[in-house]
């Protein structure tokens, strides 16, 4: 009866398509040639990878070189470092970050005050709005050796050349900037809770984390579960802008990742067929991580993933 149901509800969204096809063609035409145009198309730059590329002779002329670049980089000194750097960085991120706007939209939640709630909000949401480099920029006024910090505190350090500060630093900077933003999911979803069961909890005599646990979580469950899976799928895929301007001499050891590599390698040094392998081996891993951690949710949530 099911099976049935569904083969009635495809034919007649086909149908519907069919007879109003203009409309999707006007509507979903343009955004489909800009994909194919700026997503797919650039995928045949991959080639490179497998060339001794010579911006002069193109892909087609260039001379083919196999593996060579995926061996020179996995055989490299420095490619333990550079690769446990990236995971460092993207897992304890994770760990750190991802809870973040879970607790973050639970307690707003709580404020039974809406203008109250939208004040809290506004000032959550702020940060989000600051460019990267602008937010590294605060991030180095405050933490230099006449920064606000080192005055409150008394000291003269210049955290920026502390390996060990590094990550911290890096961490709690991104949660202040996208918290508050990436808690509007888990509000939206909070705001569908059954206000009756609720209440019925309330009346039970729940407490705050009974009443989160019957109601609330269930609510945003779902959408805890496919965050958890994108994130954890792009572990390999931080975004070079920030680590690589809170980089410094003093502090290469803990700060230079996968990415300030390849950009480094490609855009600066201009070989850009190692870049290019460097990157796609990134890639590569964050598919494998996207698959594995998809599959292991499914598992422990009762078949449920993406």
């Amino acid at each position: 009866m099911n099976a049935k149901a569904k083969d009635n509800s495809l034919h007649n969204t086909l149908v519907y398509i069919k007879q109003h096809w203009q409309l999707y063609v006007f509507f979903l035409g343009p955004a489909l040639v800009l994909t194919i145009i700026f997503k797919y198309l650039p995928m045949g730059g991959i080639l490179i990878a497998f060339q001794k590329y010579n911006p002069f002779k193109g892909i087609l002329g260039s001379e083919w070189v196999g593996l060579k670049y995926f061996q020179q980089f996995l055989s490299s000194p420095d490619f333990l470092q550079y690769l446990a750097n990236t995971l460092k960085l993207s897992i304890f991120g994770l760990i750190f970050g991802f809870p973040m706007p879970i607790i973050l939209a639970l307690l707003l939640n709580r404020v039974a005050s809406s203008k109250i709630k939208q004040k809290i909000q506004l000032v959550l949401y702020m940060p989000n709005f600051i460019s990267v480099i602008v937010l590294c920029g605060m991030v180095r006024i405050l933490l230099s050796v006449t920064g606000p910090l080192n005055m409150l505190m008394g000291t003269n350090i210049n955290f920026l050349t502390i390996p060990a500060a590094f990550r911290p630093i890096y961490i709690i900077s991104g949660i202040w900037q996208g918290a508050g933003w990436a808690s509007i999911m888990y509000t939206a979803a909070l705001a569908n809770a059954s206000k009756e069961l609720k209440e019925a909890a309330q009346i039970d005599g729940a407490n705050i984390w009974q009443q989160i646990k019957a109601v609330e979580w269930p609510a945003i469950k779902d959408m805890v579960v496919i965050q958890f899976i994108l994130q954890a799928g792009n572990i390999m895929s931080i975004g070079f802008e920030k680590a690589y301007a809170l980089q410094s001499d003093m502090n290469l050891s803990s700060s230079e990742i996968i990415a300030t590599y390849v950009y480094k390698k490609g855009l600066l040094n201009g070989d850009y067929s190692y870049s290019t392998a460097v990157g796609l081996f990134n890639t590569i891993v964050n598919v494998i991580l996207l698959l594995v951690v998809n599959k292991t949710v499914e598992k422990l949530n009762d078949g449920q993933g993406l």
